[in-house]
C-alpha cells in the first residue's frame, strides 16, 4: 500500500469520525399506534409536545392495516434506526408477548391505549377500559332507562381494550361483574359487531343490525371504537332513524361530537389521547437518559377517561381543538 492510499483511508476516517460527531445528540423514541384512526392525530400531537419539553426525537408510527404483523415491522425499523426506547399500542396481546420481551431485553418498552399485561414491558398507560366501559352503560341506562335491545360494534375480539370495554357494558347493564348473556337486566344483545378496523364494514355492521331490529321499539346502538360511533350515526341517517335509535359511543372523533351537539348521539367516554402521547413520550425521555421515574407496582398508569354529553360537549369541543391547534 503506497503513501497516497494511506492518505486516503486517513481522510475517510477522519470523514467517518466528523459525521459521526454529527449525529443527532437527542434521542430517538418510537410510538406505534394500532391502527391509522383520527384519534391517533390527537395523541401525535401530545407526542410531539413532550419532545420538545424533554429534547428528544420521536417516530410516531400508524400500520396502515391494523396489524400484529406491521406491528412487528415497525418495531424492527426503529430498532434498525437506533430508537432507545418504543411505546405502542399492542394488537395481539397473547400473541405479541414474545416481540415485547425480546424487545425489552434490550430497550425500554411501553404499552399504551392497548396492553399486553403478561409482557416484560416497563408499564402500561392508558385507559382503566373496564371502568370506561362500564360508564358506557351507565350512558345506556340514561337514554334506555326502560331497557331494550342493544348492539355492540367494534373492530377486532383481541386486543385487550375491545374485551375490557364490552365486558364493562355488559356487567354494568346486568348489574353484576362477569354478566354473561344474551340478556343484561332489562337489556338484550342482539349480538357484538367485528369490523377488523375497515369504516366501510363498521357501516355495514349498523345496518345490518338495523334492518334486524327495524320492528324493535327501544334499540341503542354502541360504538367502542373511535371510528365506530361515526359509521353507526351515518347508518342511522341512512335508514332515516335518526332521534328513534339511539347512540352511544366511546372517544371523540368529530361526527361523534357534532351528533351530541345535534342531539343524534347520546353522549360519549372519551379517552385522553394526548395524554397517552405526552405521558409516554416524557416516560421514555427519562428512561433513555438513565432516569427512573417513580412507577405504580402493578406497572399501571391510568388516565382519567371523560363522560360527554350535551352539556359539557361544547367546553370539551373547544378544549380539544385547543391541544390540536384548531
Amino acid at each position: 500500500m503506497n503513501r497516497r492510499d494511506l492518505l486516503g483511508i486517513g481522510c475517510l476516517a477522519l470523514l467517518l469520525s466528523s459525521c459521526g460527531s454529527r449525529a443527532p445528540s437527542q434521542p430517538l423514541v418510537g410510538f406505534v399506534s394500532n391502527n391509522t384512526a383520527e384519534f391517533w392525530t390527537i395523541a401525535e400531537a401530545g407526542t410531539r409536545k413532550a419532545a420538545e419539553e424533554f429534547d428528544v426525537r420521536v417516530e410516531f408510527r400508524r400500520p396502515q392495516n391494523g396489524t400484529a404483523a406491521e406491528q412487528r415491522e415497525i418495531l424492527e425499523d426503529l430498532r434498525i434506526k437506533g430508537a432507545r426506547a418504543v411505546a405502542i399500542s399492542v394488537n395481539d396481546p397473547v400473541n405479541q408477548v414474545g416481540l415485547i420481551d425480546s424487545l425489552a431485553a434490550h430497550i425500554p418498552v411501553i404499552t399504551q391505549d392497548n396492553d399486553a399485561p403478561g409482557s416484560k414491558r416497563t408499564c402500561y398507560i392508558g385507559t382503566n377500559n373496564y371502568e370506561a366501559g362500564r360508564d358506557v352503560g351507565k350512558l345506556v341506562k340514561e337514554v334506555m332507562p326502560q331497557g331494550g335491545t342493544i348492539a355492540i360494534f367494534v373492530g377486532k375480539p383481541d386486543p385487550l381494550n375491545a374485551r375490557l370495554r364490552r365486558q364493562g357494558v355488559l356487567d354494568e347493564l346486568a348489574g353484576q361483574r362477569d354478566a354473561a348473556g344474551p340478556v343484561y337486566g332489562k337489556y338484550r344483545l342482539l349480538d357484538t359487531f367485528y369490523d377488523h378496523v375497515d369504516t366501510r364494514k363498521a357501516k355495514d355492521n349498523a345496518a345490518d343490525a338495523l334492518t334486524r331490529l327495524r320492528d324493535e321499539p327501544n334499540v341503542c346502538l354502541i360504538g367502542l371504537w373511535a371510528y365506530n360511533p361515526p359509521a353507526i350515526l351515518s347508518a342511522v341517517k341512512d335508514a332515516n332513524r335518526a332521534g328513534q335509535v339511539h347512540i352511544v359511543g366511546f372517544d371523540e372523533a368529530e361526527n361523534t361530537l357534532l351528533g351530541i351537539k345535534e342531539g343524534t348521539v347520546y353522549g360519549t367516554v372519551v379517552q385522553q389521547p394526548y395524554r397517552f402521547g405526552y405521558e409516554s413520550v416524557k416516560l421514555m425521555a427519562a428512561l433513555v437518559r438513565g432516569e427512573r421515574p417513580p412507577l405504580p407496582e402493578d406497572g399501571i398508569v391510568y388516565i382519567p377517561h371523560l363522560v360527554i354529553r350535551k352539556e359539557n360537549v361544547e367546553q370539551f369541543h373547544r378544549e380539544l381543538n385547543a391541544l390540536l391547534g384548531k
